[in-house]
C-alpha cells in the first residue's frame, strides 16, 4: 500500500499516542472507499469504521456506568449520545489533525473530503477498531478515554448532555448581564494541547474550566457560571424568604 510516508506514518502515530506493530492497520483505517476504488484490488476503512463504533460504544458506556453509579439510565444515555456522534468524533478527529492523512480519491480530496464531518467520524472509529486489532482492548479503551474523558465529564454535569453555553446565555440575559464571553488559552505540544478557558461578563469572570478542545474548556467554564449564578439566585430568594 503505497500511500503515506515513514515520516507522515510516525508523526500520526505520536499524535495517537500508539505505536502499530502492523502499519498496513492503520494505512486501512484511513482508506476512504474513494481511494480504494483508484487503486485496485484495496480495502477501505468501512469493515473497521463498523468494528470501531462498538469498541468506542463499550468503551465510553462501560466509563460512564462505572464514574456515575448513581445516575438514571436515561441520564447516562444522554451523556454516551452527546459524545458518541459523528459531530463530536468528527471534532475530535479535526483536533488530531486526522484529516491530513486521509487517503482519498482525487474527486473527493478536491471536494474537501479530509474536512467532511461523516468522513472524519468515520476514520477515527476505523482507528479505534485499528488500534483494537493492533494492541489488544486496554490499549483502544486508554485511547478513546484520552480523547473523550474530558467531554464526558462535562457533559455529565448538570443534567446530562446540556449545552452549558446556551444555558449560561439564558441566564445572563435574564438577569440583564448581556452575552457572555470567553478568554481562552492553552499549553502543550500541538498533539496533547490543554485549554483554560473563562466565562466572562465585562471583565467580572463567572467561572473557570479546561479541556482537550476549545469547546470543551469552554463548556466546562460555563458549567461552573451557570452553578456560580444559580447558586446566587437561590441565595437572594432565600434571603428573601427569610426576610418576610
Amino acid at each position: 500500500m503505497n500511500s503515506l510516508s515513514a515520516e507522515s506514518i510516525a508523526s500520526l502515530e505520536q499524535r495517537l499516542g500508539v505505536t502499530f506493530s502492523d502499519k498496513t492497520m492503520l494505512l486501512r483505517s484511513l482508506s476512504h472507499r474513494s481511494w480504494c476504488s483508484e487503486h485496485g484490488d484495496v480495502e477501505s476503512n468501512e469493515r473497521l469504521e463498523f468494528l470501531g463504533d462498538s469498541v468506542l460504544g463499550v468503551v465510553v458506556t462501560r466509563f460512564v456506568f462505572e464514574t456515575f453509579p448513581d445516575v438514571s439510565e436515561g441520564v447516562l444515555s444522554e451523556v454516551r449520545a452527546s459524545v458518541v456522534n459523528a459531530r463530536s468524533l468528527a471534532e475530535l478527529a479535526g483536533e488530531l489533525g486526522l484529516g491530513e492523512f486521509l487517503l482519498l480519491g482525487r474527486g473527493e480530496a478536491a471536494g474537501g473530503g479530509s474536512a467532511k464531518a461523516s468522513i472524519l467520524a468515520d476514520a477515527l472509529e476505523a482507528v479505534i477498531a485499528a488500534i483494537y486489532l493492533d494492541a489488544g482492548f486496554e490499549v483502544a479503551r486508554e485511547f478513546v478515554l484520552s480523547l473523550m474523558r474530558e467531554p464526558i465529564l462535562a457533559s455529565a454535569r448538570g443534567e446530562g448532555a446540556r449545552d452549558h453555553k446556551t444555558r449560561l446565555q439564558e441566564l445572563t440575559a435574564s438577569r440583564g448581564f448581556g452575552r457572555p464571553r470567553y478568554l481562552v488559552t492553552d499549553d502543550g505540544p500541538d498533539h496533547a494541547k490543554q485549554f483554560y478557558a473563562s466565562a466572562l461578563i465585562d471583565e467580572a469572570v463567572l467561572g473557570t474550566g479546561e479541556g482537550r478542545s476549545k469547546k470543551a474548556a469552554e463548556q466546562a467554564a460555563a458549567w461552573v457560571a451557570v452553578h456560580s449564578l444559580t447558586n446566587d439566585l437561590n441565595e437572594d430568594h432565600n434571603g428573601r424568604v427569610a426576610g418576610n
